[in-house]
């Protein structure tokens, strides 16, 4: 009997396989499927069943195309409504070998929200370890706030699920969330990938409040909820049927240029610091880093999409990514890279950057800027430049007529990598005084900026 754990990178999700003997389940597939596959086959298994935690809004799920490759039946909560997937209810349990998994209905972050304890049937009913979707996390707690008219509601439910449900199976008990540190479905999250309930009754902050005391902290979180989760639920409603990744063809400079004069939208995956050195005009920065919380924002599902890399060898996970954020339409990709479109003679375009030294000269000058700052609004309240404007980077599309054109702006995040992003909007649309500062806060506390709350 074992547990593989499967982490998708970008969007920090975690799913998971229970194998014994022949027997396999999957909890919380990514859209591809491939993984689970590939062990199934080198274990000898058979996937036979497959388990939603709840319904995801930040990922396209893979129980339907899973289900249709391999038989195995799929179970979602019973509040939920899921065309693919049969109803699992509190206290049924599933045999998988001798792994036998037990559904908690465990509701707050959504109402259709479960969890699985795993019992090993040889030594008893006591479970061993339970997978808690987004419900728990280590470190922290699932997000309420998908039903904004019931936040207090969702909220109570939450704690009710968590010390009701959760923290009575025992201290010893493993713990296996649908997500880790990185997603967009909590804040707070520790870094590491492994805990028990008892630690988390000890030291995680949420779990240390009563329950008055958590509701309010609940109700009062802020959370940004991207409109692709929208889009993210109505696919995971009625499943995805098995496809296969994108497969872009291999553009060299005058072709991909050609492309990129029709209707191609062209993201630049590279790292902050290629893109500001050189970069095809009119491209999007969206370092691969930040991509999973922000191209939703910024990017018509409906456009087709071109890609510049770093490496012709990044493209396989690069369609990975995207694809497990729905996006299907990439049609190409610059091959061999900025080199080969430098080499060629085409036009290029730079962002000039600003070290956080010398913005800290500009404040002591008084020289005349607009420092843009695009980060969360609780990051931006924890500390921020004296007189900056902020804008969440998810809203700049929305807000560009706030900025003046007349005056450099200096675009401002935690490292430098949203700010690229932010700059490369800002280009776009026609604003030619941009800089960005790379570091940008983490730069700026190096070396004694004035930060203000």
């Amino acid at each position: 009997m074992r547990i593989e754990k499967i982490k998708s990178e970008g969007v920090a999700h975690l799913s998971y396989m229970v194998i014994d003997g022949q027997s396999a389940a999957v909890i919380d597939p990514r859209r591809d499927i491939d993984v689970y596959l590939d062990i199934a086959r080198r274990e000898g298994a058979n996937i036979t069943h497959v388990f939603e935690t709840h319904r995801n809004e930040d990922y396209v799920v893979g129980s339907r195309s899973l289900a249709e490759m391999t038989g195995a039946r799929v179970f979602h909560g019973q509040a939920g409504q899921v065309a693919h997937a049969q109803p699992a209810t509190d206290g049924e349990h599933f045999d998988i070998g001798k792994a036998r998994l037990t559904v908690l209905e465990t509701p707050g972050h959504t109402l259709d929200s479960i969890s699985l304890t795993l019992a090993d049937s040889d030594f008893g009913d006591a479970p061993v370890a339970v997978f808690t979707g987004d419900t728990l996390f280590i470190g922290d707690v699932g997000r309420t706030d998908f039903y904004p008219e019931r936040r207090e509601e969702m909220a109570g439910k939450l704690y009710d699920s968590l010390f009701g449900k959760l923290l009575p199976l025992g201290d010893g008990v493993q713990l296996y969330p649908a997500h880790g540190a990185g997603s967009v479905c909590g804040s707070g999250m520790a870094e590491r990938e492994f805990s028990t309930l008892g630690y988390e009754r000890r030291y995680n902050p949420m779990l240390q409040l009563d329950r008055s005391a958590f509701i309010r902290t609940k109700s009062q979180e802020h959370h940004y909820q991207p409109p692709y989760f929208r889009r993210m639920e109505s696919l995971n409603d009625q499943g995805i049927e098995h496809d296969a990744l994108p497969r872009p063809s291999a553009l060299p400079p005058g072709p991909f240029a050609e492309r990129c004069g029709r209707d191609m939208t062209v993201l630049d995956l590279r790292t902050p610091e290629a893109f500001c050195g050189a970069h095809i005009p009119g491209s999007l920065s969206m370092p691969t880093a930040v991509a999973p919380g922000y191209i939703g924002w910024l990017v018509s599902y409906d456009t087709p999409l071109g890609l510049v890399l770093d490496d012709d060898a990044d493209l396989d996970r690069a369609l990975r990514e995207l694809y497990r954020l729905g996006y299907d339409r990439v049609e190409a990709y610059l091959t061999p890279g900025m080199t080969a479109w430098e080499a060629s003679g085409a036009d290029y375009g730079v962002v000039p950057t600003i070290a956080a030294s010398t913005l800290k000269q500009r404040y002591a000058q008084d020289e005349a800027f607009v420092l843009l700052d695009v980060r969360g609004i609780e990051e931006y309240e924890a500390g921020h430049l004296p007189e900056a404007r902020h804008i969440y980077l998810g809203h700049l599309p929305d807000r560009l007529d706030e900025l003046p054109k007349e005056v450099p702006i200096v675009t401002f995040c935690g490292s430098g990598k949203r700010a690229a992003v932010a700059a490369s909007l800002l280009k776009r649309h026609g604003f030619d005084r941009v800089e960005n500062c790379l570091g940008s806060m983490a730069a700026c506390q190096a070396v004694g900026c004035q930060i203000v709350d």
